[in-house]
């Protein structure tokens, strides 16, 4: 099956950087924060998360699948963003899934939270109003619908699966659709995730189980855009912010015989369960993740020409990540960044997003910065890069761990 290995033919993300690749690209390469003033909802003076990573307002007007007619019972944001990077990405790709070629394309697109926004506002609206819930308020909330509805927008009729691992879901939806490519059970996949987590209940849980960002009682507030400190002294959490992210993998054979490009491949991947704790990193399953995913890709840790990180800004998340990092590779760890510096955690779109910022930088022989970094005495990283960097990658290293001890690796390898 080894030569059956995905090649990533199409990607597009929305994140709070902008809503097309080519602003959220430039915007990352010049360190720009997406985090400011959260306004999704009313916060008052006692909420306990005050800031938060916004995708701006996208422009449905192009696309017809995202007219207000068509769009008008699904309420819940996952949909009309899922399937627009999904739409863009097939684009980009050169893909036409036609009725013959429709039994072969798999769908693993996902999402962490789903539309849970929809059920809350028809609870809401049952209390305040009497009413009972709108007849799609349950589609909009059943967490796989919007893998169905990226099926029904592409006519994608081959194996279908939400891939749900809280933050790693981005990632394991691009090795579960590897992995039925790999098998033969299709020759393209639509992969990826989306999450619109800025719903009320789930942000302030987020805070009172101390993961998300809050300032320091006592201390002034600092600007929103210097909040998100992963690998950092002093970080306080991560900033719960919004996204999606689209990847089209399919085979080798088959991009060469419909004369497609590809220009990155998945080499290798690994999952892991901690089976530790139940939002706890585990540093021995975590470095087995990492490690095995590069055994898999047939190489050792001296060729990671980068590492794309986690790396949340949690006090423990960060500090298991790094130990691990340093078990794999030793004294001398290649180039890392840290997206969630400038996006926030879009909680399962996250790894989808910076896989797509991953795999951008080793077309554009570029790594983004990792802002607001402040070295941290106990984790000493002098391989953070803090400043737009140009560095040839052959390969990278993309680490996704979520929730429930699940973790998820992937390396990504140029190819020509």
């Amino acid at each position: 099956m080894k030569n059956r290995k995905s090649v990533i033919i199409g990607y597009d993300t929305i994140s709070p950087l902008g809503t097309d690749l080519t602003s959220q690209w430039k915007a990352a390469c010049s360190g720009k924060s997406g985090i400011a003033p959260l306004t999704r909802f009313a916060v008052d003076e006692d909420f306990p998360v005050r800031i938060a990573g916004q995708v701006p307002e996208i422009d449905t007007s192009p696309y017809p699948f995202l007219k207000p007619r068509e769009m008008a019972h699904w309420k819940s944001p996952i949909f009309k963003h899922a399937l627009l990077v999904v739409h863009r990405a097939l684009e980009k790709s050169g893909i036409e899934i036609t009725e013959k070629l429709a039994p072969r394309v798999a769908v693993t697109f996902s999402s962490a939270v789903g539309g849970q926004d929809a059920v809350l506002a028809a609870d809401r609206r049952m209390r305040a109003e009497n009413k009972m819930p709108h007849p799609f308020t349950n589609p909009n909330a059943c967490i796989n619908m919007v893998t169905g509805k990226i099926a029904i927008l592409t006519g994608a009729t081959g194996p279908i699966a939400s891939t749900i691992t809280a933050c790693a879901t981005g990632s394991t939806s691009m090795i579960i659709g590897a992995m039925l490519l790999e098998a033969g059970r299709a020759d393209v996949a639509i992969c990826g995730a989306v999450d619109f987590a800025l719903v009320e209940p789930i942000v302030a849980g987020f805070a009172t189980m101390n993961g998300a960002f809050r300032h320091k009682p006592g201390q002034t507030e600092a600007p929103p855009h210097l909040a998100s400190r992963p690998f950092s002294k002093g970080r306080r959490g991560f900033l719960i912010s919004e996204g999606a992210g689209a990847v089209i993998l399919t085979t080798r054979e088959f991009a060469a015989a419909h004369q497609l490009a590809p220009c990155i491949g998945i080499r290798g991947w690994s999952m892991t369960a901690d089976a530790h704790h139940f939002v706890a990193p585990h540093e021995p399953t975590v470095r087995r993740c990492i490690a095995e995913s590069i055994g898999d890709a047939g190489i050792g840790p001296e060729d990671i020409d980068a590492v794309n990180a986690h790396a949340a800004s949690t006090q423990v998340g960060d500090r298991v990540e790094y130990e691990a990092m340093k078990a794999v590779f030793g004294k001398t760890l290649p180039p890392i960044t840290a997206n969630k510096s400038m996006t926030g955690h879009a909680m399962g779109a996250s790894s989808a997003i910076e896989s797509v910022f991953a795999m951008e930088g080793m077309l554009q022989s570029t790594l983004v910065p990792t802002i607001n970094y402040e070295p941290d005495p106990e984790m000493p990283l002098s391989e953070i890069v803090v400043h737009e960097q140009p560095l040839e990658q052959e390969f990278v290293l993309k680490n996704a761990f979520g929730f429930g001890g699940c973790n998820a690796c992937i390396v990504f390898q140029r190819l020509g």
